[in-house]
């Protein structure tokens, strides 16, 4: 009975321990397949204190030509009296390939932008649009410290939380601006993510853990004290555009996916 006992615990051990390395491995798998659709979206300043700025990130869809990240990384209005237009940094390290950018479609309400470069770049796969289940584990890469030494993409894991409207309460009434009431006026439903992410975040895409398919794109963090303490106390909680609202956006515009 004893040696019965013992077997039946090693074959569990056994069992076990080759479970993990098959979870680890699949992340790996995944996240190798995204992370070169993963690029930096910026701005160019021929006079800036710094040329070549990096404001955000971004994901490679489509044709690969088309990129998408969030409306306000690219709102910044061009001034015509200098030399300013966007760009996006691809690859990886201190010297990332650099291509100009057009904004080819906007939706400020659902802080969604599209932008298009001239050269080909591997794609993402997106999702159907159907919202996912709150429990669902999800991966989010992009460039959360921005690239103070380089382009490096770095990956988080999380959980969607709960799909929830996109209202955060102002403090008063002066932060009432025409966008907010416009939302309040007719909200839409987000995810809310357990998982770690930065203001450099954003337009990063999210992923689902297990294929690969991008399901939303990051566009928020909940900051519970100050932006200035964001990177030193993270909350932990943070936002998402589902992909839904892209398609639709590409879908207007007459954008093929």
């Amino acid at each position: 009975m004893k040696r019965t006992l013992v077997y039946l615990t090693v074959v569990c051990l056994i069992f076990i321990s080759f479970l993990k390395p098959i979870s680890a491995h699949s992340h790996i798998d995944v996240i190798a397949k995204v992370k070169p659709s993963v690029v930096g979206v910026g701005l160019y300043d021929a006079l800036g204190a710094q040329t070549h700025q990096l404001k955000g990130t971004g994901f490679v869809f489509g044709d690969g030509t088309l990129i998408a990240t969030n409306y306000h990384v690219v709102a910044q209005e061009l001034d015509p009296k200098f030399v300013q237009y966007h760009i996006v940094f691809s690859g990886s390290g201190r010297h990332p390939a650099v291509d100009r950018a057009e904004i080819i479609a906007s939706d400020p309400l659902h802080d969604l932008a599209i932008l298009k470069i001239s050269r080909k770049l591997p794609p993402v796969t997106l999702g159907s649009g159907q919202m996912k289940d709150d429990g669902t584990e999800v991966l989010l890469t992009g460039f959360p410290i921005g690239a103070v030494l380089g382009l490096y993409p770095a990956t988080h894991r999380g959980i969607i939380a709960a799909s929830t409207p996109d209202v955060i309460p102002s403090v008063n009434s002066n932060q009432l601006t025409t966008h907010l009431l416009e939302k309040l006026d007719k909200p839409f439903l987000i995810y809310q993510l357990d998982i770690t992410a930065y203001p450099g975040n954003s337009g990063s895409p999210l992923y689902d853990a297990k294929t690969g398919e991008v399901l939303g794109i990051l566009n928020k963090v909940f900051i519970k004290e100050s932006k200035e303490t964001v990177l030193e106390k993270p909350s932990g909680i943070s936002y998402a555009i589902p992909i839904e609202y892209l398609r639709k956006l590409a879908v207007r515009n007459k954008i093929a996916l």
